[in-house]
Order: C-alpha cells, then structure tokens, then sequence
C-alpha cells in the first residue's frame, strides 16, 4: 500500500476510536451558601 492510504487508514481508525471512548464526566460541587429569611409583612403600623 502507498503511504497515503496508510496515513489515511490510520487516521479514520484514531478517529473511530476517539468517537467511541468513553467520556469523562466532570463532578460538579456546589457550595452551600446560608440562606437569609425573607421578612415577614406584620402590617402597616406593627
């Protein structure tokens, strides 16, 4: 075979293979931040 073909052959097989490798799922973490009470309506003069 020439080498065109074998470059070609080559690169459609790691192509082939990145497309089914397992993906990496980043983690995610979320920080708990406190969270403030809302007022509460006690009326116009209280």
């Amino acid at each position: 075979m020439s080498s065109t073909i074998r470059i070609v052959v080559a690169l459609a097989f790691v192509g082939t293979v990145a497309a089914c490798a397992k993906k990496v799922e980043e983690e995610v973490v979320y920080i708990d931040e406190p969270v403030s009470v809302e007022p509460v309506y006690t009326g116009k003069y209280k």
